[in-house]
């Protein structure tokens, strides 16, 4: 089993801006507000969370193979 990656950079669709996050293992984050541009994602249709679909790395359950939150 490979490690579960926690940290992965998010990158604002809006803007472009890029940040690195630290990424929950006990929920997922539905909203994140971007810190330069303030707009406020929300993950894309079929995605769990936003780090699935903005960041480099999936969420913690998704790299293990399972639903995020499901």
């Amino acid at each position: 089993m490979s490690e579960i990656i926690l940290v992965s950079e998010i990158t604002c669709p809006a803007c472009g801006f890029k940040k690195v996050e630290i990424m929950p293992t006990d929920c997922c984050v539905y909203f994140y507000e971007c810190t330069s541009c303030h707009k406020l994602l929300k993950p894309n249709p079929g995605d769990c969370c936003v780090f699935c679909s903005f960041a480099a790395v999936k969420c913690p359950p998704v790299q293990q193979g399972n639903r995020c939150c499901g």
